[in-house]
Formats: structure tokens, C-alpha cells, sequence
């Protein structure tokens, strides 16, 4: 069973890793670029009736949107082609069929003029309908070319208003097409019913759903996925874990895609040569509405089921997806028999989360895999050390400076009282 973390052990942990100057495995150069065409985002925004109401942070939905969509036109890199489509901004009135039209480009994808794109931001005022299904079935429509990666960004308050264009339906068909394309939605102070709709428009495409309450992290996670869409496009293979390591397919260096059900463990095979290190990471995507606390467990055992190294965490919920990894060198041959004397290494892979009833369980939960075999360190077991590695020795410095230091302050203590007896 995963426990949650106590903050004192967060505490030691994150020391432990500030001391050792590492952080979590750096992950494995699975694959190449895609291609070499600029990445595409399309701002998708929601500018109904709806965005009037003032519950994030004291102003209203449309301001806190304005402001963060400022922030984000300022850090988007150059390389990222950028546009912002609206829903639900133009039609005022009660017809919904001309409701169910209203999505326009307001700045189109490519370069990015920051000053012109906040310039049309600051002209919208909430006004129509939520035509999410049309929106969407425009702003691929909008991404449409070129071979580098494409990232619609939807941010609504809302469910949509135009059925029976589902807008789940929608999503399916632009995954269906084939064209690299993912959704990632962001739901503003949202309710049971629109968590629903977001979360499935994002996993039928592969993407991330996010709830959101306040404006940084409104502008904080539209900034990380335009960033996302700048890194290089990697290919991942799918795989299958099994129920044992026996029959678990064998991984080599690279990043790995499968699907765990609620509770599930799964189990994979690394071949270690004396010499080398394993590094591995492990994320789950929570792409439907879940239970807030949940963890993950990644462990490293032998075929005989003895434990190596594992790496844990735990999620409060507050982030649609929870990651860990490890690390496991395998020392150098002790004789002389030039024997390579690969070791099988078992990875397990077990999550703790739990959903509401009516929230479907399958398909399981995406996963993320990332194995990285490389030539180990001069010295395995000095990393093996508790995940530490070098970082001992100054470890070790700070706990003798922190005795040193108490044993002068309680000196000074004592000598203070000692006078103070005196006069």
C-alpha cells in the first residue's frame, strides 16, 4: 500500500537530494524529432455569458483569463507558431443554431506579434453560447499542415451547449484521423459535469485535463503546455505490462506508453551487463476525474522477488498528473572471466487511485515509461547509497558543522548563564 508522505520526510528527502546535487532520473533519448516543422498551439477560450461571473480571486472568469493569457503570450518561445480561437464571443442572442456557429479565429496560428494578440485579448467580453464541439472541429482545422507537433490548449467553464454535437465525439474523430493532434483542457471552477467533459475530450487524444481555481495556476499550466509543444516530438512505443515478471516484455533504452487499470500493478524486464545503470521513470496521467489521494510505486526487484531500489509519490490531486523513478547501477565483475553476467531486473509499476462511482475505469490510466541503460559510475555502490550518490560527503559536512554548531551555541549558553549568576 502507498502511504501518504509525512512533510518531515518530504523535508529529508528533499534535502538528501539538494545535498547530493541530483534530482529524479533524467529521462532516456528515446527516438528523433518527428520532423522539423515549427510546433503549432491553438488558444482555444471560452468567452460565454458565463465567463461574467467573479469567483477566481475576486475578479470575474474573463479577467483572471485576460491576465494570464498576457502572462503566456510573453514567455511563449519563438519557435512556437500561436494562435487563440474564441467560442461563444460573437452571437448574443437566443437562437441557438446561430449560438451553435460562434467560434472564430480572433489571431491566426504562426508567428507570434505579442502585442498584436494581446490587443485582440483585450477586446473580448463575455457574451454567447459554449459551441465546444464546433470550436474544436475548427481549431484542427486551424493546426492543419506540417509535421511538427499540435496542441489545441481548451479552456472553458462550461459544458457545451450545442448538442447533439458531442463534443467527446468530436475529439475521438480528430484522434481518429491520425494527425498527431492532442487536446489538453483546463476547466474553470468546474462542476461534476463539465470534469466529465473536459476529462474525456483530453483522453481521447491523448491529452491532460486540469481543474482550475485561481489565476497562476490558470497562467502556470497554459505555460507549461505551450512549452510542452516546443520540445522535440518523440514517438512512443506501446507496450503491454503483464501481472509477472516472468512473462513481462523486455524494455530497452527508450520511452514506452501503456495503460493501467484502477489498483493495477504492471510489470516490465531490463537486461543489465556488469558496468552499467538502469534509470527509469514512471508517470500516470489522471485523464478522468479521480479521488484526490492517490500514489505511485515503482520498484526494482530480482527475478527471485528480492528488492532493489524503489521510487514512490503521492498526489493530493491538485495535479492531473504523479511521477517517480530510480536508479540501480550494477557493479563491475569482481574476477577476471570477461563473462558479461547480465542481470534480469524486474521493473513493477503499481498505482493507488480510486475514482467516484459512474467514472469509468476502462481503459486504465495512460502511463509513461521512460528505461535509460548507461555505462555506470566508477563507483556503483557509492550511488546505490540511499539514491545520495557523491553527495555523502557533503552530507556528512553539514551534520559535523550542525554538531559543531550546537556544541559552541551551548557553550555560549552556558558561559551567558554563568556570568549572568556572577553579576
Amino acid at each position: 500500500m502507498i502511504r501518504r508522505t509525512r512533510p518531515v520526510v518530504g523535508a529529508i528527502a528533499l534535502l538528501a537530494a539538494l545535498t547530493a546535487g541530483i534530482s529524479f532520473p533524467a529521462g532516456a533519448a528515446a527516438g528523433e524529432p518527428t520532423g522539423e516543422s515549427a510546433p503549432k498551439v491553438d488558444l482555444v477560450l471560452d468567452v460565454s455569458g458565463s465567463m461574467r461571473a467573479k469567483d477566481i480571486d475576486g475578479q470575474s472568469r474573463m479577467a483572471a483569463a485576460k491576465q494570464a493569457f498576457n502572462e503566456v503570450l510573453d514567455a511563449t518561445p519563438e519557435e512556437v507558431q500561436l494562435g487563440i480561437r474564441t467560442l461563444g464571443a460573437d452571437y448574443p442572442g437566443d437562437d441557438r443554431k446561430e449560438g451553435c456557429k460562434d467560434t472564430a479565429q480572433l489571431y491566426p496560428v504562426g508567428p507570434l506579434d505579442r502585442t498584436e494578440a494581446k490587443t485582440a485579448v483585450a477586446t473580448l467580453v463575455p457574451t454567447g453560447w459554449t459551441p465546444i464541439g464546433p470550436a474544436l472541429l475548427q481549431a484542427a482545422d486551424d493546426l492543419d499542415g506540417g509535421d511538427g507537433s499540435k496542441r489545441i490548449v481548451l479552456i472553458s467553464d462550461g459544458e457545451d451547449t450545442c448538442a447533439p454535437l458531442d463534443p467527446c465525439e468530436v475529439a475521438r474523430e480528430i484522434a481518429a484521423k491520425g494527425i498527431g493532434l492532442t487536446i489538453d483542457t483546463l476547466g474553470l471552477v468546474p462542476n461534476a459535469k463539465l470534469s466529465r467533459q473536459l476529462s474525456c475530450i483530453a483522453e481521447a487524444t491523448g491529452g491532460t485535463y486540469t481543474s482550475i481555481e485561481h489565476q497562476d495556476e490558470l497562467t502556470d499550466r497554459v505555460n507549461e503546455l505551450v512549452d510542452r509543444a516546443a520540445e522535440p516530438v518523440v514517438t512512443p512505443v506501446a507496450v503491454e505490462g503483464a501481472d509477472a515478471c516472468e512473462r513481462a516484455p523486455e524494455l530497452r533504452s527508450g520511452l514506452y506508453t501503456d495503460r493501467q487499470e484502477f489498483g493495477q500493478q504492471r510489470w516490465y524486464r531490463v537486461e543489465l551487463l556488469a558496468g552499467q545503470e538502469l534509470r527509469a521513470s514512471v508517470s500516470v496521467a489522471a485523464d478522468r476525474a479521480v479521488r484526490p489521494d492517490h500514489g505511485i510505486l515503482m520498484r526494482a526487484v530480482t527475478l527471485h522477488g528480492r528488492e532493489i531500489v524503489r521510487g514512490e509519490a503521492t498526489g493530493n490531486g491538485r495535479t492531473d498528473v504523479v511521477s517517480t523513478g530510480l536508479r540501480h547501477p550494477k557493479p563491475e565483475l569482481d574476477d577476471d572471466s570477461g563473462k558479461p553476467a547480465a542481470e534480469t531486473v524486474c521493473l513493477g509499476v503499481t498505482t493507488s487511485f480510486s475514482a467516484d462511482a459512474g467514472v469509468k475505469t476502462t481503459p486504465g490510466l495512460p502511463l509513461e515509461l521512460t528505461v535509460d541503460v548507461v555505462d555506470g559510475p566508477d563507483d556503483a555502490s557509492d550511488v546505490a547509497s540511499f539514491g545520495l550518490g557523491r553527495g555523502w560527503w557533503l552530507l556528512g559536512a553539514l551534520v559535523v558543522t550542525g554538531f559543531l554548531a550546537g556544541l559552541v551555541w551551548g557553550w555560549l549558553s552556558r558561559w551567558r548563564v554563568a556570568v549572568w549568576r556572577t553579576n
